[in-house]
């Protein structure tokens, strides 16, 4: 069961400590974000008006649900179990998070269709490996979510539920096709059908490929909308896009929208590139927004980020969006209600926060009895050789600089420390056993220089802006000595390594016997 309980959010800034500011870019010169725990971004600028991303760092795909006066949100989450997290708004730019819907590692999970029907609430889930698509189906948000059931679609992704106006359930699916479900939504009905041609762009625009994707749709005014992503989900910054068709039946006939695409990046000189994967939805106050993901100028290690765009109706029934590149605040929806957002990343371990804010990387099913939290530490069993290997636990920040620290004991026997985590091919960071530290760089291990600590320090990592520098400390943080090798880790992306995937900060434990963490201290610094 998921609920209230996963939702420890740790600690803020250390008292005394101010945050300290990236010297990459001088600040006035910045767009200028809120700040909320640990000093990380914040869509909403307390002024009226919010400046994207809505949901900083990896949450790609957005799936949104609008409930009544409450909007529900989730996304991809891959190889990161407690996954498909769910978040709770009443304004659509400030969001809190609900807790994991999916705690048993069925595949990677690639753009999920969170929906309600007959007053149930439901997950379509897409995985990798095995290639299929699940459901699972909850009474309530918080859950308990059933077991997943599987629905033996190996050749298709991107599941988007509708319900034709005879009350008939279908699932979209990518490549233009759809299947019917049962009426309990539970199992399809015969095989998936192409039903739709998606609008093709101009044969000399600079694309990753085809690959129509993501299929979204809404009702309104007689018409059945949509939503459909083409042109690649990364590659050439201008690739991925948003177009639009009708049809007066959920069985068609499908009229592509003459201002095809509705959404795209035209130059990488703008602030949002890839800009794709769109669902349109009601506001409070009854005007329309559109919920897509993008990867943000330069930063492809922050991976696809959700963004907010308004929408506006033509006098001809189409869709348009209005807030163009997206670089700039936008007036905030009108009529919502507006909360906290996030939550902190620092984390004094008096309760685990698994799903919501750690997350396993490919988890094995008894993943969750290696932690524990005792004494004001996570007492982690060590695994594997490495982090490749070892199911590290991971965070998404989505700043782009940042700092995180931690004390860190080990019996004999562990390898512990901090790490940049991409996958099990593509990593980097710092650890140590009772001699030596491991340098960790590349995904590989390099120098081993001697460990004047033994079993017990502290270590520190930044990332500031791709530039990553470590720092050790025998006296618990009151002075620090700086560890002779930075690196530079703009590259640690899906363009470079594919997966789709963020560079994550974490932690990990491998060897044999068990490694304690205490005091995780993360900061923003720009």
């Amino acid at each position: 069961m998921v609920g209230a309980g996963l939702l420890a959010a740790g600690l803020g800034p250390a008292p005394g400590k101010a945050r300290a500011m990236s010297t990459h870019a001088d600040p006035a010169s910045e767009p200028q974000w809120g700040r909320g725990a640990d000093g990380q971004r914040r869509a909403d600028r307390g002024d009226g008006h919010f400046l994207n991303p809505i949901m900083a760092g990896d949450h790609p795909d957005p799936s949104i649900l609008k409930d009544g006066d409450d909007y529900y949100m989730t996304f991809s989450t891959f190889d990161s179990y407690p996954g498909l997290v769910i978040w709770h708004s009443r304004d659509l730019v400030n969001w809190r998070p609900v807790g994991p819907a999916l705690t048993r590692n069925i595949g990677s999970v690639w753009a999920p269709e969170l929906c309600k029907h007959d007053g149930r609430y439901f997950l379509y889930i897409p995985t990798k490996g095995p290639n299929t698509s699940w459901v699972i189906w909850a009474d309530h948000i918080e859950g308990p979510w059933s077991d997943p059931v599987d629905l033996d679609l190996p050749d298709h992704i991107d599941p988007g539920h509708a319900v034709g106006e005879d009350g008939s359930r279908w699932l979209f699916l990518s490549g233009g096709d759809r299947v019917r479900l049962s009426d309990d939504g539970l199992s399809r009905i015969g095989q998936p059908e192409h039903v739709y041609d998606p609008w093709r762009y101009p044969a000399d625009w600079v694309v990753e490929g085809f690959s129509p994707e993501g299929p979204k749709i809404v009702r309104r005014d007689g018409y059945f909308y949509l939503i459909t992503a083409v042109g690649g989900t990364a590659g050439p910054p201008t690739g991925h896009m948003v177009i639009a068709a009708r049809a007066p039946s959920i069985h068609g006939p499908w009229e592509n929208c003459p201002a095809n695409p509705i959404v795209r990046t035209v130059s990488r000189d703008e602030a949002w590139w890839s800009r794709g994967h769109a669902t349109l939805v009601e506001g409070p106050a009854g005007d329309w927004w559109s919920v897509y993901h993008g990867y943000e100028k330069d930063f492809w290690t922050l991976g696809r980020q959700t963004l907010l765009d308004p929408v506006e109706w033509t006098t001809d029934g189409w869709p348009r969006m209005r807030g163009g590149d997206l670089s700039r605040p936008l007036a905030k929806p009108l009529g919502g209600v507006s909360g906290p957002h996030g939550m902190a990343l620092s984390d004094d371990f008096t309760s685990l926060a698994l799903g919501a804010k750690w997350n396993f990387f490919k988890p094995a099913p008894d993943e969750r009895a290696r932690a524990a939290v005792a004494d004001g530490a996570l007492h982690l069993a060590a695994r594997g050789r490495a982090p490749s290997d070892s199911s590290p636990l991971l965070l998404i920040a989505g700043d782009r600089s940042y700092r995180f620290e931690c004390d860190i004991d080990i019996d004999p026997g562990v390898t512990a420390g901090l790490i940049l985590f991409y996958d099990e091919r593509l990593y980097c960071g710092l650890g140590f056993d009772a001699d030596r530290f491991v340098t960790h760089q590349y995904g590989i291990e390099r120098a081993r220089p001697v460990n004047p600590h033994g079993c017990r320090m502290r270590l520190r990592v930044t990332n500031d802006a791709h530039i990553v520098t470590f720092d050790t400390s025998g006296d618990g943080g009151e002075s620090w000595t700086r560890f002779d090798r930075g690196m530079e880790v703009s590259g640690y992306h899906h363009n470079v390594r594919g997966g789709f995937l963020m560079l994550r900060p974490g932690l990990y434990a491998a060897g044999s016997g068990r490694a304690r963490f205490r005091n995780f201290r993360f900061s923003a610094l720009s």
